[in-house]
């Protein structure tokens, strides 16, 4: 079913913009109804007339996401940056998606592939590293072209762990947290303060009005990791980190908590994530659970990113259904979205399922 025929069914009006739905959330406040946030970079650019990597080139591709998100009568989130962080920025190599099924950045080759290069490296020039130029120039794009679908800028970022991660590779990281310990700290610690100054210069650069770190932090999920290990390895080097953002001038954080970190949440609520957080979780957390930990957070998720690929139009209502029941109860606030990225192959009538659930069930009244 195309998406135009999706858009003959009636929705209710909306009573608010995406924008003001959102500066709701963040003065503690109810909106007028669950916004939807789409996590979909490529999804969207595959349905517009781009390919997937201009989006990572080409400000006129930005300007076609946004379009592609108003459709869905979604709120537009322009994140240009990349869960690689780390890779290219301290001198490895990354590969640009180049095919229908490439469809994001890879690692062609580590930075760090030894103990040795791990204690020979140093902090790059952050201002000319990698995708920094890129996604500072994003940000920029969105803060001069301000549209009524898209509340806010989010330069992306990743977490300390998952950016050391990126620089050797999660085999060897994890690895070393068992036999080489004090060469995963001295990566972790290299990788905070490299996001440290990135942090700086994003404020000097964009400003913070209107700006909300995006901050993804995956390798750490309980699928890789210990609580142990988390403990040690992820839990002070974040919580260094978020403190820094705060102090350097930003109000709030969007912290994607990827994958199963259900035994690391008490750890993640330790944290500061700004006044509120923006929490974003996978489909393992339970929404009830999260907002246990996050009582005065905005609770971001989670519908199951295979089943918005591989379900049925009525499984993925469903599951949005149960989302958005579960997430209207939430203290701080609520925001559907997948548990993850939305797969860009997704159908567009599963797709479309999240607006229309919403539509039904998300009305605050």
């Amino acid at each position: 079913m195309s998406l135009q025929k999706h858009n003959t069914m009636a929705l209710r009006p909306d009573r608010m913009t995406e924008r003001e739905r959102i500066q709701a959330l963040l003065n503690h406040q109810k909106p007028d109804r669950v916004p939807i946030w789409p996590f979909a970079m490529g999804y969207a650019i595959r349905h517009s007339a781009y390919k997937g990597g201009s989006l990572y080139k080409d400000r006129q591709a930005l300007a076609a996401v946004r379009q592609v998100m108003r459709d869905y009568n979604w709120m537009s989130t322009t994140l240009i940056g990349y869960s690689n962080l780390g890779s290219k920025e301290f001198g490895g190599e990354i590969k640009w998606p180049t095919s229908e099924f490439s469809q994001t950045v890879t690692t062609a080759h580590y930075p760090v592939e030894t103990k040795e290069d791990a204690w020979n490296l140093t902090l790059p020039d952050v201002e000319t590293a990698g995708m920094v130029p890129k996604n500072m120039a994003a940000c920029q794009f969105v803060m001069e072209n301000p549209s009524d679908n898209e509340p806010f800028s989010l330069p992306v970022l990743t977490g300390p762990f998952s950016t050391a991660s990126n620089i050797c590779g999660i085999e060897n990281l994890c690895r070393w947290l068992v036999k080489e310990p004090e060469t995963a700290h001295r990566l972790i610690r290299l990788a905070t303060d490299f996001l440290v100054e990135l942090a700086r210069h994003m404020r000097d650069t964009c400003g913070t009005q209107g700006v909300i770190p995006w901050m993804g932090e995956a390798a750490s999920t309980n699928q890789l990791i210990s609580e142990k290990h988390f403990a040690e390895f992820v839990f002070p080097y974040q919580k260094e980190f978020h403190e820094k953002l705060i102090d350097s001038g930003f109000q709030y954080i969007f912290s994607h908590i990827c994958g199963d970190q259900n035994s690391n949440l008490p750890y993640w609520a330790q944290i500061p994530m700004g006044n509120p957080g923006m929490i974003s979780i996978g489909h393992e957390v339970d929404i009830e659970v999260a907002a246990g930990y996050f009582p005065g957070d905005i609770i971001v998720g989670n519908v199951e990113p295979g089943i918005i690929q591989e379900g049925t139009p009525e499984q993925v209502y469903e599951l949005s259904r149960i989302c958005i029941e579960k997430g209207k109860k939430c203290p701080g606030g609520f925001i559907l979205a997948p548990g993850c990225e939305l797969p860009p192959h997704a159908p567009t009538e599963n797709v479309w399922m999240m607006t229309q659930a919403v539509n039904d069930f998300g009305w605050y009244e």
